[in-house]
């Protein structure tokens, strides 16, 4: 007996020398190129290195302070639903982790059975039994050591992506509300254009009346203030449809948003982006990329393991009056105990099929845990880059409206004197509402390149 007992553990022993390097080595990070992940704002063939103070580690109540925004973004990770179904992802692979730490705890059965049975002279004979067995699961080769791993970094990626998702609400709603000032302020614009044209539709009437246009410029003038007017719908339906998007994000119907002024916003101007190797634990993405390759690199192991002995012991006790008429005490107690050393010969390739599986998704994991990085990287350059096209533009732009309303008002006095025709009068004045518009957008453009930049720094803290 001793020398079966003796040879199980040579077996055991052996195994673990030959397997138990890779099988139980645990995750290390690839190396990942992360130096000029952002490109320089100006250069065309530089990157940045960026510094230490990180824009997206700030809280969101500092970088959008409008106080109805504020409102909204509480709103919104309280409601939201996507948000919701991501926080019950995470129990359902927290309650995973458990049963994986619980796998090297001991099962326990217990199936009590009883029976009557009438023997000869009408005698009644009780027989019962109460068994209980214990099995055990001895780790040897790492199966259940990386079957934790994997459940741990799966529940880890979870809430990787409950936070990618708790940033995603965020930026969403600030972007659906900014998308609403911008459109407010376009269709302010648009209604103060309607009444100035309408007052050009008239002055080309009376202007004609007196001889000093023909009926063309009536009609021209007539056919750009409903064109106008056209414009108008349009926005006001822009605006419904923007208000019923919002309206989702804050899981609740389709209803008016309450909002702020145009002019009254305040956003931050001076961005830290921070060194690129941060994106590694600032991103959320990132970590649940990287998570994923961390699940991954455990399920290899664990196919590895396959190929090893699987050593259970087992242990069966209780109490029962059935042993045979050898039992004077009609209830005795009951004791063995087992255990098995179980090593697969032949699975016609099975395990070896699993194992190119398993490495040949842990190397996806990989190549998506890079691509994370790199999309990551570009995401803050183009938000960046955004940003500061956005404010030169704006600074043309100011100079450009500027230029046409004195353009305008020059065309206007210039046509009562006669020595300027009505087409110069209307192309300055369309040419003066699309760079108005125009300037809108380009500060529209600011905002967003704001919420873009603290969402691709990871924000949402």
């Amino acid at each position: 007996m001793k020398r079966k007992y003796s040879a199980l553990l040579a077996v055991a022993g052996a195994a673990v020398m030959l397997g138990g390097c890779n099988i139980y080595r645990p995750y290390s990070r690839p190396q990942m190129e992360t130096a000029g992940l952002y490109r320089d704002t100006v250069s065309v063939t530089d990157t940045l290195s960026g510094d230490t103070v990180n824009f997206g580690n700030r809280p969101w109540q500092e970088v959008f302070t409008d106080p109805k925004l504020q409102s909204l973004i509480e709103q919104g990770l309280s409601s939201n639903i996507d948000l919701l179904s991501a926080a019950l992802v995470v129990q359902e692979y927290q309650a995973q982790l458990t049963a994986a730490r619980l796998a090297y705890v001991p099962s326990f059965t217990l199936a009590p059975s009883g029976e009557l049975s009438w023997v000869q002279h009408g005698s009644l004979q009780k027989t019962y039994t109460l068994p209980l067995s214990a099995s055990w699961e001895v780790d040897l080769f790492g199966k259940l050591l990386n079957s934790k791993r994997g459940a741990k970094a799966a529940w880890l990626q979870s809430e990787a992506t409950l936070r990618a998702v708790r940033t995603q609400v965020i930026s969403g709603i600030a972007t659906g509300y900014y998308t609403l000032l911008m459109l407010d302020r376009q269709l302010e614009i648009t209604e103060q254009t309607i009444e100035n044209w309408s007052l050009t539709v008239r002055m080309m009437k009376a202007m004609k009346l007196a001889g000093n246009v023909n009926e063309a410029a009536v009609v021209q003038s007539e056919a750009n203030y409903y064109a106008v007017c056209a414009s108008k719908t349009d926005l006001l339906r822009s605006i419904r449809e923007t208000e019923n998007a919002l309206s989702l994000l804050l899981g609740q119907p389709g209803q008016h948003i309450d909002r702020g002024a145009w002019d009254e916003q305040q956003l931050p101007d001076d961005f830290s982006a921070g060194v690129p190797v941060q994106l590694l634990s600032n991103r959320p993405d990132v970590q649940a990329a990287e998570m994923a390759l961390v699940a991954a690199t455990a399920n290899t192991n664990v196919a590895r393991s396959a190929f090893y002995p699987q050593l259970s012991i087992g242990a069966n006790g209780g109490w029962t009056n059935n042993l045979g008429s050898m039992i004077v005490n009609p209830a005795q107690a009951i004791f063995n105990a087992t255990g098995s050393l179980v090593a697969p010969l032949f699975t016609r390739g099975q395990n070896r099929a699993n194992l190119k599986t398993a490495k040949a998704r842990q190397e996806e994991a990989r190549l998506a845990f890079q691509k994370s990085l790199l999309s990551a990287g570009n995401e803050v350059s183009d938000a960046l880059f955004q940003y500061s096209s956005a404010a030169e533009k704006e600074a043309f732009r100011k100079e450009q409206i500027a230029s046409l309303e004195r353009s305008v008002s020059y065309t206007e006095q210039l046509l009562y004197l006669g020595t300027s025709t009505y087409l110069e009068v209307i192309t300055a004045q369309q040419s003066l509402l699309s760079a108005q518009l125009s300037g809108v957008q380009d500060r529209f453009e600011q905002m967003q390149a704001v919420v873009y930049l603290y969402q691709a720094l990871g924000g949402g803290r």
